[in-house]
């Protein structure tokens, strides 16, 4: 069930929604049992067959939370316990989701033919299996203090967040359940959630989905072999670039709005990447939420910055690689988990550099900032290509296109003389939307506590903003589901497949 899909707007939402705050009046912990059924209900939706291993998942990690959390003051089998729980939580999202693929890149050199597992990934694995792990090192180090199991359900199974993040603290979710307000009806939180859904919404229909159809048959041209030549290759790149951008900026904001909507506040997980001054800053915007998970369950354990230079690039270099092949089973992901590593190793290799010549900041900002930022987009565009192409010699032929030196091609068939003119019209709108607009959440603040709306003409102006906004919210709603009448077919989020 997408969140774009008449189903789940005009019947999952509404039944959810009316049901929770009813059940609130009566019982508060029914309420919540109420918001944990739906989401186990919207988890099966996609595919019951793995609802038992979703549910079994949280049982078994629950317990093992809670019994860390007991003996870890204790006993030295606390630790033990932590690490077998951890290895089990592993082994299960690696045999899902790598078994094919090592068992091919063991066997095929050997001159065999892998066996074919058939195994399907469970939509989701990754997202609540890295919730979970977190919750059990948290447990560890004391930091999850509530156990009650139908919250626990509620905090891993959460339908806004579950299928593709953000990844949730145990201690980000759980007071939330636990405070009286979350169980009453908002207006504010009503307001700012379907301003922030109607926004993502927006950004997934009548931006992301139709520039997508130039970027696949770029793709799918050069994984059957064929040239696709320097403006086709700069074509599916950018037309990637953006459509990924907008799809997961979209997902992140429709997250938000509906957990706002019950009053429950997500971790922003999306906060205008391609507006980074440099690849360490574009890291602390692009899904913040598993930078972050990867930064303190993997980077800082590895040692992090502590040991020197050296081994700081080393361990950058690991994570960001172990980064990468969490996003899936293939070479292009590893390839582009490496890139973004060694990227990020040259950047703080300059900033030490610059550091130590005492050179840093003497370039004026307004230089600096905008070469930054084009660098930083130029080294992103690269970097997607290998994470898009489903191979890596797909990979390599489009860069190779982009940078000049492939066999000349025709014009992309996907570019005609009218298509052409909308591609650039689409290229023209997400550059302004990235670059020059705010973004949802600049764009709230702005609203909520930078304009001043005292004495009669403030209150004038705010009944202004108020009719004016939702206005456009509802054009824009009305646009984007207009985009689907007629067509059976929802395109599922991008993030969807990790």
């Amino acid at each position: 069930m997408l969140f774009t899909s008449f189903a789940f707007i005009f019947a999952f939402l509404p039944v959810v929604f009316v049901g929770f705050f009813v059940l609130a009046r009566i019982h508060r912990g029914t309420a919540a049992a109420w918001l944990a059924g739906a989401s186990v209900f919207f988890y099966g939706w996609w595919d019951v067959q793995y609802v038992p291993l979703l549910l079994g998942s949280i049982v078994l990690n629950y317990t093992a939370g809670y019994v860390i959390a007991r003996l870890r003051d204790r006993s030295p089998w606390a630790k033990r316990f932590l690490v077998g729980s951890i290895v089990a939580n592993l082994a299960l999202l690696a045999y899902y989701k790598y078994a094919n693929f090592f068992l091919a890149e063991i066997v095929a050199p050997l001159g065999g033919h892998p066996p074919v597992l058939n195994v399907v990934l469970p939509i989701g694995i990754s997202f609540f299996t890295f919730t979970q792990i977190a919750f059990l090192v948290d447990a560890w180090k004391g930091k999850a203090r509530e156990y009650n199991f139908v919250h626990y359900l509620l905090f891993v199974t959460w339908f806004p967040h579950l299928i593709a993040g953000p990844v949730l603290h145990h201690g980000q979710m759980m007071p939330q359940l636990r405070n009286p307000a979350v169980y009453r009806v908002r207006s504010r939180n009503l307001a700012i959630g379907l301003v922030l859904f109607t926004i993502g919404i927006s950004k997934k229909l009548l931006i992301a989905d139709p520039i997508s159809v130039y970027a696949d048959p770029i793709f799918t041209a050069a994984a059957s072999g064929n040239a696709v030549g320097f403006v086709g290759g700069w074509v599916g790149a950018l037309a990637y670039t953006f459509q990924i951008y907008f799809d997961f900026s979209g997902y992140s904001d429709m997250a938000v709005g509906l957990s706002m909507l019950f009053g429950v506040q997500l971790p922003i997980n999306f906060n205008s990447p391609y507006k980074s001054v440099n690849i360490i800053d574009f890291w602390r915007r692009w899904h913040m939420t598993l930078s972050q998970f990867l930064r303190d369950y993997l980077y800082i354990p590895l040692g992090g910055n502590k040991h020197g230079q050296i081994w700081r690039y080393f361990n950058l270099m690991a994570t960001m690689v172990l980064g990468g092949l969490w996003h899936g089973a293939n070479w292009t992901f590893i390839v582009w988990g490496g890139l973004h590593g060694a990227f990020l190793c040259a950047n703080h290799a300059f900033q030490w550099v610059s550091r130590k010549l005492g050179i840093a900041g003497c370039a004026p900002g307004w230089l600096t900032a905008p070469l930054g930022v084009l660098l930083t987009f130029f080294m992103v565009v690269i970097a997607w290509v290998y994470f898009r192409a489903p191979n890596l010699a797909a990979a390599n032929s489009i860069v190779a296109a982009m940078a000049g030196i492939a066999t000349p091609a025709e014009w992309p068939d996907v570019l005609n003389e009218q298509s052409a003119l909308v591609f650039i019209a689409y290229l023209m709108l997400s550059a302004m939307i990235v670059w020059l607009c705010p973004n949802a959440y600049e764009l709230a603040d702005l609203v909520e506590n930078r304009i001043k709306l005292e004495g009669a003409g403030g209150r004038h102006l705010g009944a202004m903003l108020c009719i004016s906004g939702a206005v456009v919210c509802v054009f824009l709603f009305a646009a984007s589901l207009a985009t689907t009448f007629g067509t059976n077919v929802n395109s599922p989020f991008l993030y969807f497949q990790f």
